[in-house]
């Protein structure tokens, strides 16, 4: 039960408020450039631990093998654009083609016939007066050869943030409860659970649902990722086996 989220889109367009809206229910209106942050949390969902990892890429991508790298190894996309921003759209609009060819290319197949869980998300829903981007170029955008799901969201104001998210793990045949708002959150006292690799056995009441940031996540180093690349193409479980492990 081990998946990886990652985020793209062009500078200043909102992705880390997003994530910080998942992980911590917060806003911070100060912009701060993102280099590349990784994230991980843990879920217990009836009776079943779940490890989501999500990766929060940067907008300006000087290494276009590494933006590569974060498409192959994402297993659930969130692609962000501003509503008043025509430039990254488009970006978006570019970062869709590459992923549905990247994965085509991965798994041998042809565009038509990939499955890719994705999102698009129009954010900064609340300047409607600042938008440039028009309500027609979304629509051919989202239900073109690849169609997928669009929201359009504000991070600041927490609008469609969470139906979008439980959007977006329904589409990945995840639990919904993985949604911010659809799981109980697990107070930082009990990090040292997992640990001690005893988070599957904590006892839990049937049918809720818990979740918990992992404090000092780190991104598994690039070998790691090219091994899970190497073993997902082949066909082999050992990629899920080594990038799933508690510790």
């Amino acid at each position: 039960h081990c998946h990886r989220m990652v985020i793209l889109g062009s500078t200043k367009v909102g992705k880390t408020a997003i994530i910080s809206r998942f992980l911590n229910e917060r806003f911070d209106d100060q912009y701060t450039p993102t280099i590349e942050d990784f994230h991980r949390k843990f879920y217990s969902i009836r009776g079943e631990v779940y490890q989501l990892d999500i990766l929060d890429t940067s907008g300006n991508h000087p290494f276009p093998a590494m933006r590569r790298l974060s498409i192959l190894t994402g297993d659930v996309f969130i692609l962000v654009f501003s509503l008043e921003n025509k430039d990254s759209f488009q970006e978006v609009q570019r970062l869709k083609r590459q992923i549905f060819e990247t994965k085509s290319c991965l798994k041998n197949k042809t565009k038509e016939n990939i499955d890719v869980p994705l999102v698009i998300c129009g954010n900064k829903s609340d300047r409607e007066f600042y938008r440039e981007v028009k309500e027609e170029e979304i629509d051919q955008l989202v239900s073109g050869d690849e169609p997928c799901a669009y929201f359009e969201i504000s991070a600041k104001r927490n609008i469609n943030v969470d139906l979008m998210f439980q959007t977006l793990f329904t589409i990945a045949k995840l639990p919904n409860e993985m949604s911010p708002d659809r799981h109980r959150k697990v107070s930082l006292q009990y990090c040292d659970v997992l640990h001690r690799k005893s988070f599957r056995n904590k006892k839990f009441k049937d049918g809720d649902a818990y979740g918990i940031v992992a404090p000092f996540a780190r991104r598994p180093s690039v070998h790691s990722d090219l091994m899970y690349i190497r073993e997902k193409a082949i066909g082999g479980s050992q990629g899920n086996k080594d990038r799933c492990v508690i510790c």
